[in-house]
This record gives C-alpha cells, sequence and structure tokens, in this order.
C-alpha cells in the first residue's frame, strides 16, 4: 500500500487512528470539516493564480507546479517544488492557517514527507521547506530540513504499513486530551 502523508500524521496524532480508518476501514468524514473543504478550495486557487510567480527574495531560479510526487512507500501532491540558487529543490506548501509564531508537528512532518518524495524523484538534496500562511497576508516560513528529519518519516512510514499489512492493534497515544475530540472515541478501547 501506498501512503500519504496524511496517513503518517494520523499515526503521530494517535496510532490506533491508522487500525481503525485503513485496517477496519471505519470512515472519519473529514469532508465535513469547513477548514479541510476551505483549504481544498485555497489550493486549487492560489495554484491557478501563482502559475508565473517566482520568489525571487527566496533564491528560486524556477519551479514545478501542483506536483504529484511517489517513490516505493510514499505518495503525495507537493504545491510547489522550487528549484533553489544553490542547488537544492525545496517543497512549498500552502496552509490556510494564521502564522501563530511557530510551526506545527504536523506541518513539519508533511514537508519532511515531501522532501524524501523530492530527493527521490529529482535526485537532488533537500535542505528547507517553506510554508505559506495565506490568513496571515500569505506569510512565507522557512523550515530547515535534515537527513535525520527524513529518516525519521521513513521510520514512520514503516511502522504506519505494519499496522495496515499485519492488521496489528496498536497502542493508543500517550497523550489522552487528543481522545476527546478523536473520530474513534466510541469503538477504541481505552
Amino acid at each position: 500500500m501506498s501512503l500519504t502523508p496524511s496517513h503518517l500524521i494520523e499515526y503521530l496524532y494517535c496510532p490506533r487512528f491508522t487500525y481503525f480508518e485503513y485496517v477496519l476501514r471505519v470512515p472519519q468524514q473529514e469532508d465535513k470539516d469547513y477548514k479541510v473543504m476551505r483549504g481544498r478550495h485555497l489550493h486549487d486557487q492560489r495554484l491557478e493564480q501563482n502559475k508565473d510567480y517566482l520568489r525571487r527574495r527566496l533564491g528560486v531560479m524556477g519551479k514545478h507546479l501542483d506536483q504529484y510526487l511517489t517513490n516505493d512507500m510514499l505518495r503525495g501532491r507537493v504545491d510547489e517544488v522550487l528549484q533553489l540558487a544553490d542547488g537544492t529543490l525545496a517543497p512549498l506548501d500552502y496552509k490556510f492557517a494564521e502564522w501563530k509564531d511557530t510551526v506545527y508537528s504536523t506541518y513539519q512532518t508533511q514537508l519532511y514527507c515531501y522532501a524524501w518524495l523530492i530527493e527521490a524523484t529529482f535526485d537532488q538534496p533537500v535542505t528547507r521547506g517553506f510554508l505559506v500562511y495565506t490568513r496571515s497576508n500569505y506569510k512565507v516560513v522557512e523550515v530547515p530540513i535534515t537527513p535525520a528529519n527524513v529518516d525519521d518519516v521513513k521510520r514512520i512510514a514503516a511502522a504506519v504499513q505494519d499496522i495496515i499489512e499485519q492488521n496489528l492493534y496498536p497502542k493508543a497515544t500517550k497523550y489522552k486530551s487528543r481522545c476527546v475530540t478523536c473520530t474513534y472515541r466510541k469503538i477504541c478501547t481505552r
């Protein structure tokens, strides 16, 4: 099974999320969530508006828009793959969010996944990624990416695949406050 960055993010939230959604196939009904739907619409709108724009202050020499990338474990669609003046590539992802002086771990994980996909596809190094916070006047935030970050997402992807392929019932998250709003709280054993 080919995984997406969402699989890994859900696993990090709670490994049992992976089990309920992808082993038992209990849907989570995310299409009802306003921010998810608004983010998808904004993503499509920004791709259309941004076709000829280069971020010169970031050292962008070129870019690939709306790239679907895959390797032997992971697949994903990157908003933009930037070609930078220093010879590296970088993922750029739009977020329907406000900048609140911190980059959430979910956003970091997504960029690390994209770095893995970009390196595998283009055979060029990725040392940073960029997030565009659309609800904060399109603020661009740079996120460093190390080989250790990419190795971490590779390990997480292997753990997710183990749950799905071997029908493993994993331990729940140690953060019990997450259970309060979890889609699967009514069917999960605590």
